[in-house]
C-alpha cells in the first residue's frame, strides 16, 4: 500500500517529496450528479488534491439517525476523486465553521441547556464520539494506507481562535485514532503565535490559514512549526457575503501573485475555495461579533469555479501560476455549462400560511414560547400563537428574538422585530380576545466565535405593557417535504401578500442549469421539485438563486415560493446568468 508521511521539510508519498496543490470542494454544497464534473475541473486547473469538510449536522440530523445517502454519500465522492487521480484532505470536524449553519454542529446539541460546545464537557464529547464512530467506518477504507485517496485528516478546526483546551483536542485525536485513522493528522489555524499554540497538538502538523503576505505568514507558521512541510491550508483568495452587504471579489492577478509567492517559497497550498457551491435551503451560517449578520445562500466565494461550476478568470490566472511550479494537464479549459433560455413562470396557486398552520404542524402548548431546540426542530420557522385576554393599546416587548419575528393581530401585520438591528419592541393595538401571532425565522445559526451556542425562536418572555403574555401554542415549521405536501393550495386571487405559499409549473425541454430571479418579490424561500434552493431577500446583495440542472426534469417542474411579505406580481423568471449583487474588492 502507498505510504504518506510528514518529513522534516516535505510531505512524503512512498518516500518521495510531494507538494500538495489542493482546492476546497465541499461535496455537500454541490449536487451529487455534478461531483465528477467539478473534480475533473480541479485536476485540469493543476490540482493534485481536493479538500472537504464533513457536516455533522447533515449526516446526523437527530441524535439517533445517521445518513450518508445521495448528496451525503461521502464514500462515492472519495471514489470519484480517486478515479480522477486526486488525493484528498479530509476535515471531519466535529466543528467545521465553513459559513455553514452552526459551524456544522447539529442543532439537537442545544436542547441541553448546560452543554458546553467544543470542550471536554462529557455530554458534548459523548456526542462527538458517537458521530465519529458512525462516520469513520465509511472513511477508513478510503485512507491511503488502504490504497485510497485520503492522505491526511484534520483534528477539529481553527480551535486556536476559539479556546485553549489541549485535552479536548487530544480527545478528538484519540477518537480518530480509535476509529482506525492511521494517516497523518493535522490542525489549521491563523498563523499567530497564540492561535498556533492554542490550536495545535504535539506531534500533529500545524498548518496556516491566510490570504496575503505569504512570506510573513509562512515565517510565523515556521516559528510555530519548527520542522515539517509548510502548508497554507486555507488560501483565502475570495470571501463570503452577508445579507445587506456587497458581493466580495478579489482581483485575479493580485490573488495569483500571492499564490506565486507561496509556491515559490516551496509551500503546499489549499485554495479556499476552489469551488464554493451553494448553502442550499436553510443551511447558511451567520456571524455575531457584536451584531448578528446572516450569510447569503450563494457560496460563490469569487472562486476559480463559479457557484454554477464554470471556470472564471481566476481559474485561468491560477492555472498559469501553477504551471510555473508543477505539471498542469495539457488539456483545454472546460467551456461553460449549457443554460436554460430565459423563461417566465407564473405562480397561479396560493395558500395563506397562518390559516393553514394547524394542517402543517400540531401545536405544542406552553406557558412561555419554546425555542426551536425545545421543539426538536433544527431549521425553518416557528409560529407562536396566543389569545390576548384584554384590549391592548401600548407596547409589545419580545425579550430576545432569534432571528426575525413578524407580528400579526388577527392575521393583520403589525410589524417586524429583527435581531440584526436589536429590535425588541413595537406599538400594539388590539381588542380583547384578539389572536396574536409571532412568526419567527431562523436565519442561520452563528458559525464562528464565542456566540456559537445560538438557540432559535423566542428566547425569554413576551410582554404587553410590562405584563407577561402566557398560554402559547408553538407550531414547528421546518417546511419539510411532508409539510409542503400538506399545504392547501387553491387558485390564486390578487397579488401575493404574506406570509403565504405560491405554486406554479414550468415546462423544460432539456434540463440545464438556470437561476431563479424574483425582482417583484420581497423575502422568502424557493423550492423546485421539492429541492430547497434557499432564501431570497430584496435587501441583497444576492439577486438570483442557483438551480442545478439535475434538479430539473424534462417536462413539468413544480415551483413553490414562500413569500413572507408581499409581491407586485405572480411571476418569477428563470435566467441564464447569476446576479450576486454589487461588488467590493
Amino acid at each position: 500500500m502507498p505510504e504518506f508521511a510528514i518529513g522534516d521539510d516535505d510531505f512524503l508519498l512512498d518516500g518521495q517529496p510531494l507538494r500538495i496543490i489542493s482546492g476546497a470542494l465541499h461535496y455537500f454544497r454541490v449536487h451529487p450528479d455534478q461531483w465528477a464534473d467539478r473534480l475533473r475541473k480541479a485536476r485540469l486547473m493543476g490540482l493534485n488534491t481536493v479538500e472537504t469538510y464533513v457536516p455533522w449536522n447533515l449526516h446526523q440530523p437527530t441524535a439517533e439517525d445517521f445518513t450518508a445517502e445521495a448528496g451525503l454519500d461521502l464514500p462515492r465522492f472519495l471514489r470519484l476523486a480517486e478515479a480522477e487521480g486526486l488525493h484528498v484532505l479530509l476535515r471531519p470536524g466535529p466543528y467545521i465553521c465553513a459559513e455553514w449553519e452552526f459551524g456544522g454542529l447539529p442543532a439537537w446539541l442545544l436542547a441541553d441547556p448546560e452543554v458546553r460546545l467544543r470542550s471536554t464537557d462529557p455530554t458534548y464529547l459523548a456526542a462527538v464520539e458517537r458521530f465519529l464512530a458512525r462516520l469513520l467506518p465509511l472513511v477508513v477504507p478510503h485512507l491511503v494506507t488502504r490504497g485510497g485517496p485520503v492522505l491526511a485528516v484534520q483534528v477539529e478546526n481553527e480551535f486556536g481562535a476559539y479556546g485553549r483546551d489541549p485535552e479536548y483536542l487530544e480527545r478528538v485525536a484519540e477518537f480518530l485514532r480509535a476509529g482506525g485513522v492511521d494517516v497523518p493528522l493535522f490542525t489549521s489555524d491563523q498563523p499567530s503565535e497564540e492561535m498556533l499554540a492554542a490550536g495545535g497538538l504535539p506531534g500533529v502538523l500545524r498548518t496556516g490559514n491566510f490570504g496575503s503576505r505569504a512570506a510573513a505568514n509562512l515565517a510565523r507558521l515556521r516559528e510555530g512549526q519548527p520542522t515539517g512541510p509548510l502548508m497554507c491550508m486555507e488560501f483565502w483568495h475570495g470571501w463570503f457575503d452577508r445579507w445587506g452587504g456587497p458581493h466580495h471579489v478579489r482581483d485575479p492577478e493580485d490573488a495569483a501573485a500571492t499564490l506565486d509567492e507561496l509556491l515559490a517559497a516551496g509551500a503546499s497550498v489549499n485554495f479556499y475555495m476552489f469551488h464554493g457551491g451553494t448553502s442550499f435551503g436553510f443551511l447558511n451560517g451567520a456571524n455575531d461579533n457584536g451584531r448578528y449578520l446572516p450569510t447569503v445562500n450563494s457560496y460563490d466565494y469569487d472562486a476559480p469555479l463559479s457557484e454554477s461550476g464554470d471556470p472564471t478568470p481566476k481559474y485561468a490566472a491560477f492555472r498559469e501560476v501553477i504551471a510555473r511550479h508543477a505539471p498542469v494537464p495539457d488539456e483545454p479549459v472546460p467551456a461553460p455549462a449549457p443554460r436554460l433560455p430565459e423563461t417566465a413562470v407564473s405562480l397561479d396557486e396560493s395558500a395563506a400560511l397562518l390559516p393553514a398552520v394547524d394542517l402543517l404542524a400540531e401545536g405544542v402548548a406552553a406557558e412561555r414560547p419554546l425555542t426551536m431546540e425545545e421543539l426538536g426542530q433544527s431549521y425553518g420557522f416557528v409560529l407562536y400563537r396566543t389569545t390576548l385576554p384584554a384590549a391592548v393599546d401600548g407596547v409589545l416587548v419580545v425579550e430576545d428574538v432569534h432571528d426575525r419575528a413578524q407580528v400579526f393581530v388577527d392575521g393583520a401585520p403589525v410589524g417586524v422585530l429583527e435581531r440584526e438591528h436589536r429590535e425588541r419592541a413595537l406599538a400594539l393595538r388590539a381588542p380583547a380576545g384578539a389572536r396574536l401571532d409571532l412568526l419567527v425565522e431562523n436565519q442561520g445559526r452563528v458559525n464562528y466565535g464565542e456566540k456559537l451556542a445560538d438557540r432559535k425562536g423566542v428566547l425569554g418572555g413576551v410582554f404587553v405593557d410590562g405584563a407577561e403574555v402566557t398560554g402559547w401554542t408553538c407550531h414547528a415549521l421546518p417546511l419539510s417535504a411532508e409539510q409542503l405536501a400538506a399545504v392547501p393550495f387553491a387558485a390564486a386571487t390578487g397579488l401575493p401578500a404574506g406570509p403565504g405559499l405560491h405554486r406554479g409549473t414550468v415546462r423544460v425541454e432539456r434540463p440545464a442549469d438556470t437561476f431563479v430571479s424574483l425582482p417583484d418579490w420581497t423575502k422568502g424561500v424557493v423550492w423546485i421539485n421539492g429541492f430547497a434552493l434557499g432564501r431570497y431577500w430584496r435587501r441583497g446583495p444576492q439577486r438570483t438563486l442557483y438551480v442545478p440542472g439535475p434538479v430539473l426534469r424534462a417536462g413539468a417542474n413544480e415551483v413553490v415560493v414562500l413569500e413572507l411579505e408581499a409581491a407586485t406580481s405572480r411571476a418569477l423568471v428563470l435566467v441564464p446568468e447569476p446576479d450576486l449583487g454589487h461588488t467590493q474588492e
